[in-house]
């Protein structure tokens, strides 16, 4: 898989223009939503080089990261006068490098993109690395495809657009690659105040983050063997999500990913020894910052269905990744469903 260039972006007119002169092109598309085209197109409005662009806009929120707005992008792109060297520029959070991303893959087989996340979500996961897609039949991110951006440009002044509940939303995979790499990082994450963004120190955090997460990626592009470390609280997250969507009360992504850390840390305590101090700091960090996912044991067996069709499993086996201890990872991990009954009835009472 090619090698996508991450740029931490000071200057977000200079970063664009080059990024855009290294993608050679007929024409330029830009993928909004409704938020974005409201809240972060007025950034790039001055840009003279823009001025020829042609947007595309979908509805916002996780909720329509369907076929449906899949197809008004290939439809777009295709009435637009869209060919095979044209260039897409995702200008929001992770649904849109998600679907924009997969529209671009598959648009004429296939035409160059870059993506501007906008969101704290979409800066330290969703726009790294090169996944791309859309939800299908009721599942996360069912279908899709492996293909980066031709550059993914970072830039914290989108950040002050956001409210707290998505800035806590990006944090939680801040604090999953914290758990993944080092004592120091995990701690310092912690320590970070949530309610009083210091930005400088965000943009510092941020980096760290996306260098995690290179380096991951750059060992296992596929996602075959230690890329895995990034699935950490996702197997029981996107469960979480799945039965939030199914009941109509959908969740922020990061929210469920931190509620999925909480269950997954516990099977790590009782399965390969993740220490019982760094457990309850991490819960209390999380419980205090996301509040409560509130379950009942009449939805365990809904849960375990959303968990068996999880995409990292095989064979129907439920496919964990664990921690030994901070960044001691251990990818592959299985547990019995009374052990998954368990683990549920430590979240909720924990």
């Amino acid at each position: 898989m090619k090698k996508q260039k991450i740029i931490i972006s000071g200057d977000l007119k200079v970063s664009l223009k080059e990024a855009i002169d290294a993608c050679p092109h007929d024409k330029i598309f830009i993928l909004t939503d409704t938020v974005t085209l409201q809240l972060c197109k007025p950034v790039i409005d001055s840009f003279e080089f823009l001025e020829d662009a042609c947007y595309i806009t979908i509805g916002a929120t996780d909720v329509h990261k369907t076929i449906e707005s899949l197809i008004h992008v290939w439809t777009e792109l295709g009435d637009k006068g869209g060919s095979r060297k044209s260039l897409l520029i995702n200008l929001g959070g992770g649904m849109i490098t998600d679907l924009g991303g997969f529209a671009a893959s598959t648009f004429k087989r296939g035409i160059q993109y870059i993506n501007i996340p906008t969101t704290l979500l979409s800066m330290v996961d969703a726009a790294v690395g090169g996944k791309t897609g859309i939800n299908f039949n009721g599942l996360k991110n069912e279908i899709g495809v492996f293909n980066p951006a031709s550059s993914v440009l970072l830039d914290t002044l989108f950040l002050r657009t956001l409210d707290y509940a998505n800035i806590c939303s990006g944090y939680a995979e801040m604090l999953k690659h914290g758990l993944i790499s080092t004592t120091e990082h995990w701690s310092d994450l912690l320590q970070f105040d949530l309610n009083e963004v210091d930005y400088a120190q965000l943009q510092e955090l941020v980096a760290h983050s996306v260098h995690i997460k290179e380096q991951i990626v750059e060992q296992d592009p596929y996602e075959q063997s230690i890329r895995k470390a990034l699935n950490l609280g996702h197997t029981v997250g996107h469960a979480f999500e799945s039965l939030a969507l199914a009941q109509n009360r959908p969740v922020l992504h990061g929210y469920a990913v931190a509620w999925g850390c909480i269950c997954e840390l516990y099977l790590s305590a009782t399965k390969v020894g993740f220490p019982m101090d760094k457990l309850r700091q991490t819960i209390q960090f999380i419980k205090e910052s996301y509040g409560q996912f509130i379950i009942t044991c009449k939805e365990y067996d809904q849960l375990y269905e959303f968990m068996k069709h999880d995409k990292k499993n095989s064979s129907g086996i439920i496919n964990f990744t664990l921690l030994g201890e901070i960044g001691d990872i251990r990818i592959n991990q299985t547990a019995t469903k009374e052990e998954i009954f368990e683990m549920f009835d430590f979240f909720r009472e924990g």
